[in-house]
C-alpha cells in the first residue's frame, strides 16, 4: 500500500521541483547557477539591494548570504557598490548578465505557470492561488 504523503511534504515537494525546474530553465538559457543562488536572484531589488536585506528575506544569516553573493560576483552576475544613501554601506546590484538571468527566471516561471493551468485547468489554477494566498495570509500575520 503506498504511503499518503501530508500537505506539508506535498508543498515542499512541489516547492523543490518547481525551484529546480526554474535553475534548469535559467541555466539553459545560457547562465550557469547553483539552485543556493535563487535565494539572492529572487530577493534582489533591480535598484539594488544590501546584504543584510537579503539575508533577512531569505532568511539566511548575513555571512551565509555573503558567501552566495561573493560567488555571484565571481560569475558576472552581481557588484559590490556604495550605496548613495549611506557612504559606509554597499549595495548588491546586478550587472547587465544579472539582469538577463533574471529576465530568463521571469521567461521559465512564465512557462511554468502555463504548464500549472494545463494541469490543473483555469478554474483548479484559480483555485490553488486562491487557496495559497489564503494560507500565506493566514501564516504571516
Amino acid at each position: 500500500m503506498a504511503k499518503t504523503l501530508n500537505t506539508i511534504s506535498m508543498l515542499g515537494q512541489a516547492y523543490s521541483l518547481l525551484g529546480f525546474q526554474i535553475v534548469e530553465g535559467v541555466v539553459g538559457a545560457g547562465y550557469p547557477q547553483k539552485p543556493k543562488h535563487s535565494a539572492v536572484f529572487a530577493q534582489i531589488s533591480l535598484e539594488g539591494s544590501r546584504l543584510t536585506e537579503l539575508a533577512r528575506k531569505a532568511d539566511m544569516t548575513p555571512q551565509s548570504m555573503a558567501e552566495l553573493v561573493d560567488e555571484l560576483v565571481d560569475m558576472g552576475y552581481v557588484v559590490r557598490q556604495p550605496d548613495p544613501s549611506d557612504g559606509r554601506a554597499k549595495l548588491i546590484v546586478l550587472t547587465d548578465r544579472g539582469r538577463q538571468a533574471v529576465e530568463a527566471g521571469r521567461r521559465t516561471i512564465e512557462g511554468l505557470e502555463d504548464q500549472v493551468t494545463a494541469i490543473l485547468g483555469e478554474h483548479g489554477h484559480r483555485q490553488l492561488r486562491r487557496l495559497l494566498t489564503k494560507l500565506l495570509d493566514a501564516t504571516n500575520t
